[in-house]
């Protein structure tokens, strides 16, 4: 369905090839994942798949991509889009008309499909996808799993064969996603159709997937069934790692398969206690708090997005804000941060309001790294946008640059800010905004587009905040990082807080919030990986006395 034979993708002025010599295929009726390094090029594959690399992106395609028989070099993605459904990173900056029946039509208009087969078509995805019901809604007041779903029938009402999906669950809450994947799987295994689509988040469709395909970020790119890939990766879905630790051979790849084999892995930690390292969760939460806020309430016309939300932050914890998309979790951030809506309440940092403050002063206070964080960047290139946030924090120029390649090493200087991955953008701006050091840091959705390496370099980077005395909130939906990083869960649900208490808590309270090792080893009390390696190890070290 699928083949890439012996191709190369470079781009302008690049040092050297994204794609270097790859083959590849890709069978009928297949999902297949693609893998690899934050900016490693998995976009770039993705857009060889439908015409997009070269013709909508520049650069020179050496080499052949065939698509149901088609050659993506002499057709561009206008003649392939009744064969190839492409769904971006952001659906909603995708979407060209108001309202999602619209939407779903738009595609089939422009290849002249006849209105009765168009009307058929519109009603036969809103069943597939489950969305009937929001058939006559704008498409701004859908949620981000709404926004997928529709962004996914869009392509699908064009017939294709192909679905090609470029992280369709970075941003959606653990539900959300779970429903975007289900109606995936549906439509490979009930109606044969192919998918492609590229996921950081491994832990949520490895347990799905025919094929992987691992893009090296050095040109490579190696194909084939998901153990045998997965068994050449240092950083691996949490299950994976679980089942190396215990010495389960094949590891699994799905809670269901590690489930039946955990009897025996509880059993060697019976009697033994999660000792969370994180630094949050040894911080003292009876030093006065560092951030205060009360009675913090935010509307946007007559729709209340945060009703009078209470909170406060204790020195060194970092704390993670969860609830599905639309909860209010954005607006609670930027109410905090002094320049978004708050309509009532009060926040004070060290006896200051940073919305009373100017711009230089609240970011000495409060830095946020927001969930598109493209819109902090305004400069034309990495390093003038480096230097210019060393010029106004007042540091020796190049430390900006430090932080960033601690973050995301490797990134070209030169690089404008709009040609970097998800991933490597929010790597700048958190870079840029902790040069400033503010009292208090948080962050929207900061784990989206960031590989494992990635996301690793981001816990120990927090982890570092905290140790200075920083108290660090972060919304997320990536319940896998917060089982690692955090030490306590604050969950809101319709503008209200209506959860708060320890990691342990209320992670394995909650099956939508619960990761990977707390599904397997359930009744017990584990989060990660590290907190039963801990043990184990703890448990070794006393019986060898």
């Amino acid at each position: 369905m699928i083949t890439f034979d012996r191709v190369s993708v470079t781009y302008p002025d690049a040092a050297g090839p994204v794609l270097c010599d790859v083959n590849l295929e890709v069978e009928e009726g297949t999902l297949c994942i693609v893998v690899g390094p934050t900016g490693s090029g998995k976009s770039t594959l993705l857009g060889a798949m439908n015409g997009l690399v070269p013709h909508f992106t520049g650069g020179s395609l050496d080499g052949r991509v065939l698509v149901a028989g088609r050659e993506t070099r002499t057709h561009p993605p206008r003649e392939l889009a009744d064969v190839v459904g492409y769904v971006g990173q952001d659906p909603l900056s995708g979407f060209v008309t108001d309202r999602v029946e619209e939407e779903l039509a738009y595609v089939m208009e422009h290849l002249a499909v006849p209105p009765a087969t168009m009307r058929k078509r519109v009603e036969e995805t809103l069943d597939l996808l489950g969305i009937a019901d929001l058939r006559d809604r704008p498409m701004r007041t859908l949620s981000g799993g709404q926004q997928q779903r529709v962004a996914i029938g869009a392509a699908l009402t064009a017939h294709p064969r192909i679905l090609v999906l470029d992280e369709p669950t970075s941003a959606l809450d653990p539900t959300a996603a779970e429903e975007v994947l289900s109606a995936i799987t549906r439509l490979v295994h009930d109606l044969g159709l192919t998918v492609v689509l590229a996921e950081h988040r491994l832990e949520r469709v490895i347990g799905f997937a025919d094929q992987l395909i691992h893009v090296g970020g050095d040109g490579t790119v190696v194909s084939g069934p998901p153990a045998a890939i997965l068994a050449g990766m240092d950083r691996v879905p949490a299950v994976i790692e679980l089942g190396r630790l215990a010495g389960w051979e094949p590891p699994p790849l799905s809670v269901r398969d590690a489930r039946r084999r955990a009897p025996e892995l509880r059993a060697r930690l019976e009697g033994l206690e999660p000792a969370r390292q994180t630094v949050a969760a040894r911080a003292n939460a009876a030093n006065a708090p560092v951030l205060e806020a009360r009675g913090i309430s935010v509307r946007y016309g007559d729709v209340a997005a945060v009703r009078s939300v209470d909170l406060a932050l204790h020195p060194g914890t970092i704390t993670a804000l969860m609830g599905r998309n639309g909860s209010g979790k954005s607006s609670l951030l930027w109410a905090i941060q002094g320049s978004g809506r708050r309509q009532a309440g009060t926040v004070s940092v060290d006896g200051k309001d940073p919305g009373a403050l100017g711009p230089a002063e609240a970011r000495r206070l409060v830095g946020l790294v927001p969930q598109s964080p493209s819109d902090l960047l305004y400069l034309d290139s990495v390093a003038a946008e480096c230097l210019q946030a060393d010029r106004e924090s007042g540091v020796e120029a190049g430390t900006s640059r430090a932080l960033l390649d601690r973050l995301a090493p490797g990134i070209d200087p030169a690089q404008h800010p709009r040609d970097l991955s998800e991933g490597q953008r929010l790597a700048l701006v958190l870079a840029i905004q902790l040069i400033a050091g503010p009292r208090v840091f948080l962050l929207d959705e900061p784990t989206r587009g960031l590989d494992y390496v990635a996301k690793s370099r981001l816990a120990d980077t927090l982890r570092d905040l905290a140790t200075q005395g920083r108290p660090i909130l972060l919304s997320t939906h990536d319940v896998e990082f917060v089982a690692t990083v955090a030490g306590r869960v604050i969950v809101m649900a319709q503008g209200e807080i209506i959860a708060d208490g320890s990691a342990t808590e209320i992670l394995t309270a909650s099956p939508a919030f619960a990761p990977q090792v707390a599904r397997i080893l359930a009744p017990d009390r584990w989060l990660s990986v590290a907190d039963v390696a801990s043990a184990l190890g703890s448990a070794a070290t006393a019986a060898d006395r």
